[in-house]
C-alpha cells in the first residue's frame, strides 16, 4: 500500500512539473492513437453533449484516464510484478478505456425510443421546406430548428450530397445512424421525391405527407399509451399503499383490543 501511495504521489508530481505529459504525448502521437477510436464514437458524443463539444478532446481523456489506472495498477503489483500481473494491468486500463464508450453506446441506445418520436416532426419540417426548396436545400436549410440529435448525422448527409454524392447511400447512411422504426423507407421516399420531376413533385409531395401524418399518428399514440400506463402504475401504487395503510391500521385496532 505504501509503495502505491508513494507511486501515485510521484506521478502527480511528474504531472504537475511536465516531466511527464500524458496530454502532450497523446497529441504528438494523435494520428496513431486515433486508430483506436470506434468508428462511431464521434457521433455518439454529439448525441449525448451536442454540437459545442470536441469528441477528440473525449477522447484524449479517454485514453489519458486508461494510461494512469494502468500505471496505478502496474504499481500495485510492483513488489511482486510478473507477466501475468502486467497484462492484469493492461486489461483493466483497457476496460476503463472502453467504459466511456460503452456509456455513450448505452446513453443511445436508451434514447432511440425518444429518437424513434422525434423523427416524425423532423420529417414534418421536410415536407414543409419541400415544397418551396429542393431536397439537398430543403435538408441544409432543416439543420437548424431539426433535434438535437440529428444535427450531426444531417450535416455529414448534406456535405455528401453538396460532394456530387447523388446516390441514395446518404440517405440509407442517415437511416442507419438513426436505425428507428420506418427510418429506411422514410430516406427511400425522401429520396425519390428529390428525383422527380416538378410536374411530379406535387403527386410525390402528397404521397410523403400521408406518409408523415401515419407516422406522426403512431408516435402520438406512442405517447398516449405511456402517459396510460404512468397513470395506472400511479393509481396501482396509490392504491396500494392505501390498502396497505388500511391493512396496518385494522390490525393495530386489532392488536389495541386484546
Amino acid at each position: 500500500m505504501e509503495i502505491l501511495l508513494v507511486g501515485v504521489i510521484l506521478l502527480y508530481i511528474l504531472q504537475k512539473n511536465k516531466k511527464i505529459d500524458t496530454g502532450k504525448f497523446i497529441k504528438d502521437n494523435g494520428n496513431w492513437i486515433k486508430r483506436f477510436k470506434e468508428s462511431d464514437y464521434d457521433f455518439l458524443v454529439r448525441s449525448k453533449y451536442g454540437e459545442d463539444v470536441d469528441p477528440d478532446a473525449l477522447f484524449e481523456k479517454r485514453i489519458q484516464n486508461a494510461f494512469i489506472v494502468t500505471v496505478v495498477v502496474i504499481f500495485i503489483f510492483l513488489t511482486q510484478l510478473s507477466f501475468i500481473n502486467v497484462i492484469a494491468a493492461l486489461v483493466v486500463g483497457y476496460i476503463v478505456y472502453k467504459s466511456g464508450y460503452s456509456s455513450l453506446k448505452s446513453f443511445y441506445k436508451a434514447h432511440l425510443h425518444e429518437i424513434n418520436l422525434q423523427l416524425p416532426y423532423f420529417l414534418k419540417n421536410m415536407e414543409v421546406l419541400a415544397q418551396h426548396y429542393t431536397i439537398p436545400v430543403s435538408l441544409a436549410k432543416s439543420i437548424e430548428t431539426s433535434p438535437e440529435v440529428f444535427k450531426a448525422g444531417l450535416r455529414k448527409m448534406v456535405a455528401r450530397i453538396n460532394d456530387g454524392d447523388s446516390t441514395v447511400e446518404p440517405y440509407m447512411d442517415f437511416a442507419k445512424e438513426y436505425p428507428v422504426n420506418d427510418s429506411m423507407r422514410m430516406m427511400r421516399l425522401l429520396y425519390r421525391l428529390g428525383l422527380g420531376s416538378q410536374e411530379n413533385k406535387h403527386e410525390q409531395l402528397v404521397m410523403f405527407s400521408r406518409s408523415v401524418s401515419a407516422l406522426q399518428n403512431k408516435a402520438r399514440e406512442i405517447r398516449y399509451k405511456e402517459r396510460l400506463n404512468k397513470m395506472e402504475n400511479k393509481t396501482m401504487i396509490m392504491l396500494g399503499a392505501v390498502g396497505g395503510g388500511t391493512m396496518i391500521l385494522l390490525l393495530f385496532a386489532m392488536l389495541q383490543q386484546f
